[in-house]
């Protein structure tokens, strides 16, 4: 004769018989890498800069000009106690800031001993690619003053140059301010 089961005993049983009988669970698929970055634009190309090399994005700041500059050194701003350079980086490139001044925006940049801002024509927000879309050469040739900063570039709908401004801040013709 069978001997009674009690409640505990029957509840593992039914537990063991559940576990030998169900399907497991679904693989699931490895998040694909992203990439992300701060989308801008200069001229009408689209740029993207590493997460980490932006420290923050500006509204472009009242600044003083100052004299014996180059004519891309827009000028010095008190950004919290601290004197901000603004680098009119589309002039540093050799074209021209968008006239829309109320769309151009202040990157700054933090690397070691360089703290500036660029000021760019439009920041594009935060921009997220799949890291298998990079491409290690950028398409259709950047120009030779641009492409010492170019890492490669993503496409999507059209190309995202990236840009990196740590390398910007170690050239030493950016470094080199006086006329």
């Amino acid at each position: 004769m069978a001997e009674s089961q009690t409640a505990f005993q029957l509840l593992l049983d039914i537990d063991q018989r559940c576990r030998s009988l169900a399907a497991g669970l679904p693989s699931q698929e490895t998040r694909q890498q992203d990439w992300s970055g701060i989308g801008f634009r200069m001229g009408g190309r689209c740029f993207v800069a590493p997460m980490g090399e932006i420290g923050e994005i500006l509204h472009e700041p009242r600044y003083a000009v100052l004299p014996g500059v180059k004519p891309w050194i827009k000028g010095v701003a008190n950004l919290r106690g601290r004197l901000l350079p603004i680098m009119d980086l589309c002039a540093f490139f050799g074209h021209e800031l968008s006239p829309v001044r109320k769309q151009r925006r202040v990157l700054v940049v933090e690397h070691q001993d360089v703290f500036a801002g660029l000021v760019v024509d439009e920041v594009l927000g935060m921009q997220h690619f799949n890291q298998r879309a990079l491409m290690a050469e950028a398409l259709g040739g950047c120009e030779d003053k641009l492409s010492p900063f170019i890492q490669g570039q993503f496409l999507r709908e059209e190309a995202w140059l990236i840009f990196s401004p740590r390398l910007l801040a170690q050239c030493p013709q950016f470094m080199d301010v006086a006329l």
